[in-house]
């Protein structure tokens, strides 16, 4: 029994050691493994002293001065910090329960006594070690790069439990006696873990959710420059061409007063002049941003044959941000536009109706267009198969939940109709 219970010892022992290190975010070079073996027998035969000259009951008692302390010591001079080695020791501390645990269980299910615990305890150590490094350890160790706030509600627990097991359980018998403050503690702790995990998570989720709506909105600002951009390259395209040729419009004219065809040359300034309005930007309203993006989508429409009435009575200021505002129309426009796109292949007329207006600080929108497609609801808004797909319609809800406003998504009569306030 003695014997057994020696061996036992020493395995958990290092058991321990060797967990802690893995916990421990080192780089581990040849001379730090020799360091750290060094270590580690050093502290084995400290352990070995005290067991053989105090007894195992005392050995026990005296575990954080012979091990964890020591070894605590050594992990923070190969670390060069001192936090993160002391949740490591504290950690794989913790994790010596699954050992135990097994142990009772074999013990409970075979009725053995305390030679078949400790049997069972040593043939489970190596097993539940390895377990252990290979897969707990860098995710433990992926802990330590985190902030100090992090680390320290990871390392709650490990703490608590550390000092509740030598107060109850090795420096007094509060537990085994039953003390209710002593057998209802673990289980607070429990509890309180868990709230503050599920607040973290909720936390980490609801930031992870505006990220993606920030990212969201900045793939569809970054789409509108670039529309933007190719629009105002083709802008200088045609103006250098209208410079270009500008010599040979004067020189036709010309001609054509001189040989008195005055008629002929009114309709040629006409023709020019026409061209040069259809490619400016159309003032729908005071708003230069309004105007930027309607006349780019109308001219959109005009090129694929796509009737759009516009009616806008938007101030140059208004209750949004220019970047939400340019997100909101484009993504309505966008979509709006690609529905009718999808009618005009399948011959089927469609067509656009836009009406935009601030009225007393509120800013109004409603596009109505045609859709020849079933459209699927969930809870009022539009949903699409392809996960790629339906990004302008969530930004458009982002954007109007951003500023409480309210929208309502509504197909009647093979029209879409999209209607926002806020």
């Amino acid at each position: 029994m003695s014997s057994v219970y020696l061996i036992n010892f020493t395995s958990v022992g290092i058991f321990g050691m060797i967990l802690s290190a893995a916990f421990c975010d080192i780089a581990w070079t040849q001379k730090k493994r020799r360091i750290m073996a060094g270590g580690m027998a050093a502290i084995l035969a400290f352990q070995g002293i005290v067991y053989f000259f105090i007894g195992p009951s005392m050995a026990e008692r005296f575990y954080p001065i012979t091990t964890h302390i020591p070894l605590a010591l050594l992990l923070c001079a190969l670390r060069r910090k001192w936090f993160w080695p002391v949740i490591s020791v504290l950690t794989a501390y913790l994790c010596c329960q699954p050992r135990r645990w097994v142990a009772l269980f074999t013990v409970a299910v075979l009725s053995g006594g305390p030679m078949m615990q400790s049997v069972t305890e040593l043939a489970a150590t190596l097993p539940l070690l390895l377990l252990l490094v290979r897969f707990a350890a860098p995710a433990v160790r992926s802990i330590s790069r985190y902030t100090i706030s992090v680390q320290c509600q990871f390392g709650l627990i490990p703490i608590l439990y550390y000092g509740f097991d030598y107060l109850t359980r090795i420096y007094t018998d509060l537990l085994t006696k039953g003390v209710l403050a002593a057998v209802e503690f673990m289980p607070f702790v429990c509890c309180m873990a868990y709230l503050i995990f599920a607040l973290r998570t909720f936390e980490a989720e609801r930031m992870r959710s505006q990220m993606e709506q920030t990212q969201t909105s900045l793939n569809i600002q970054i789409s509108q420059a670039v529309r933007e951009i190719e629009a105002l390259r083709e802008s200088q395209e045609k103006a250098r061409a209208y410079r270009h040729d500008l010599r040979h419009h004067m020189q036709y004219l010309s001609s054509c007063v001189e040989s008195g065809r005055y008629e002929q040359a009114q309709a040629y300034i006409q023709e020019i002049s026409s061209e040069i309005e259809a490619n400016k930007v159309t003032n729908f309203c005071e708003n230069e941003e309004v105007n930027l993006i309607f006349s780019a989508f109308a001219g959109r429409a005009r090129r694929h044959g796509i009737p759009i009435e516009i009616k806008a009575a938007v101030p140059q200021s208004v209750p949004v941000s220019e970047s939400d505002l340019c997100v909101l129309l484009s993504n309505a426009m966008e979509n709006a536009l690609h529905a009718c796109m999808k009618q005009k292949e399948k011959g089927l007329a469609g067509g656009i109706e836009v009406s935009v207006y601030e009225r007393k600080g509120k800013f109004l929108l409603q596009i109505i267009n045609s859709c020849g497609e079933d459209v699927t609801f969930v809870k009022g808004v539009p949903v699409a198969d392809n996960p790629d797909h339906g990004i302008g319609v969530r930004s458009i809800c982002a954007i109007v939940e951003k500023y409480k406003g309210i929208y309502m998504f509504q197909l009647k009569d093979d029209q879409f109709i999209l209607r926002v306030s806020f």
